[in-house]
Order: structure tokens, then sequence, then C-alpha cells
């Protein structure tokens, strides 16, 4: 059983080493994937014992995962583990979080800081950012899922054909539970604790907020399209004719027709056919997205 740990870096050289030597106690290989550092990243971390990748400048989280996922896939792992590199995960953890999976009880597993107040060691408005976004995400995917921003995750090698990669930045975790719910994946999520490091993060956090909350309204698009789109487009329109109905009613019994509500019955119509009609087509794209996605996942998997 061969375990290996990804950990995308940038500008990490104080801290990188000691994370790698860390993590070597609980895994076989460690890939560091340097993304274009203008420090000594990577040559720290090749000192510590780690694969190095190097990009020749910063793509982003999500690109330093796909390099780390397309190297695994290459030369061959059972179980893949990432990690963040602000320094708030510990690898002692790691043991319990590949767990479920040398068990199969599960394809991926999520660490979580939410579950039984765990992550009351982070700073608070770390706690209300992950607090917000986890809501947003939870209400896009039926998954039981309390931490979608923690980043410390552990698949099996066969869902590594599930993940797009479809961003480069902070929301490709987000993206990943996305990518797993949609191949039918067993997702489980399990209690983690918070290891706080000096400098916890390098990104302004209401941009990632936006950013990251905007990403997850992009993909309910696709997610719930029914749920987001035809109902309220369903309500819309019969609201609308329902108006319709009544301004006929009142012209037939001599009222003068008035502008301003005709114009808002028209455009609510319009809108609610337009949102409805919508709705089913990407319903449609999306069923045929999943159950391509579970095909290919299946035929990974040896199963005919």
């Amino acid at each position: 059983m061969t375990i290996t740990a990804i950990l995308p870096a940038y500008n990490k050289e104080v801290h990188i080493g000691t994370l790698v030597l860390q993590t070597k106690k609980h895994v076989d290989n460690v890939i560091v994937v340097d993304d274009g550092s203008s420090d000594r990243t990577g040559e720290m971390a090749k000192l510590a014992g780690a694969k190095v990748i190097r990009h020749t400048r910063k793509m982003g989280k999500g690109a330093a995962l796909k390099s780390g996922f397309e190297y695994v896939g290459r030369n061959g792992a059972k179980v893949i583990v990432t990690m963040d590199f602000d320094g708030e995960h510990n690898p002692d953890y790691i043991p319990i979080l590949i767990n479920p999976i040398l068990k199969g009880e599960a394809d991926v597993v999520n660490g979580s800081w939410h579950m039984k107040d765990s992550g009351k060691k982070s700073h608070y408005y770390q706690f209300k950012e992950k607090y917000i976004l986890d809501n947003v995400f939870t209400s896009n995917q039926k998954l039981p899922i309390t931490d979608t921003q923690n980043g410390i995750q552990a698949f099996a090698r066969h869902t590594l054909t599930a993940f797009k990669f479809k961003s480069n930045g902070n929301t490709t975790g987000n993206d990943m539970l996305n990518d797993a719910a949609n191949a039918g994946l067993r997702v489980k999520e399990i209690e983690i604790g918070v290891k706080q490091s000096v400098d916890c993060t390098t990104q302004n956090h209401e941009k990632h907020v936006l950013k990251t909350t905007v990403r997850m309204l992009e993909d309910i698009e696709l997610c719930r399209p029914l749920y987001y789109l035809t109902i309220p487009g369903m309500v819309c329109t019969i609201i609308g004719m329902g108006l319709g109905l009544n301004i006929l009613k009142d012209f037939f019994i001599g009222e003068t027709l008035r502008f301003w509500p005709m114009l808002f019955m028209i455009v609510l119509t319009l809108l609610g056919v337009f949102m409805a009609f919508t709705g089913i087509i990407l319903h449609s794209v999306s069923r045929l997205i999943n159950e391509n996605n579970k095909t290919r996942n299946a035929k990974s998997n040896g199963i005919p």
C-alpha cells in the first residue's frame, strides 16, 4: 500500500522542510509542487526528502494539485493525501484521514474543523468565512459535509479521473467535492484538529470569500438547476400569467390599461419561462455529464 502526500507550496522556505519531515512519518512519498516560488521553497523541500515539481510561474492551488495528481497517476499510489501549505494542518491526523479508505469504507475523505467545535482554535474571521462558504456549498450538494474549506483530504487512486480542476484558485477544494458527488463517489468526513502557524495565510479573506461564493453559484447552474432555476421560473410565470388575467379582466370591464403593470407582467412572464426552460436544459446536460462520469469511474474500478 503506497501512500503519497501532495503539498502545494508558494514561498514557504521557512516552514516547508519541517512540514515535509512531519508528513514523511505517515506516508511513503511526499510531493511538493513549488508553484513558482521566488525563494528556496523547492530546494528546502528537496533537502527534506520530497519529490519537487516546479512551476515556472505562480499558477494557483488548482494547477498545483493538478500537477501533483498527474504525477501520481503516472507513477502510482494507492492513497493520495492533500494538505495546504499554510501550516494549519497537522500531519499527525493523516492515519485517521486515510483509515476509511484503507478499510474500503470511502473513496474520498474530507477533514473537518467544524465537527464537535474542533474549529474553535482557528481565528474567528476564518471560522466565520468557512461557515458562510460551507452553507453556500452544502445548499448546492447533497453531501454530509460540515467543512468544505479545510483543504486536507484523502483520495483512493481510482478517484483520480473524476477530478476536472476547473479553477486554479482556492475554490479547488469545493470543485473536487462537486466532482466527487457528481461521479457518485463515497465521501466521508472526519474530525481533525488545527495546527495554527505564524503565517497562516497569504490571501485577503474578503476576496477569497467573494471569489469562492461566485464559483459556487456558477456550479449551482449544473448541480441543481431544477431547484434554483426551473421552480423559481415556474413561480414567476404563474404570477405573471395571474397578473395578465387580472389586467384582461379590468380591460373587459372598461378600465384603462396601465403601462407599468403591463410591462411588469410581460417581463415577469418572459423571465419565468426563460428560467424554467433553462433549468430543464441544464438539468438534462447535468444528467448526461454525471452519467458519463459514473461510467468512466466504474471502468476505472474494473466494473464492466
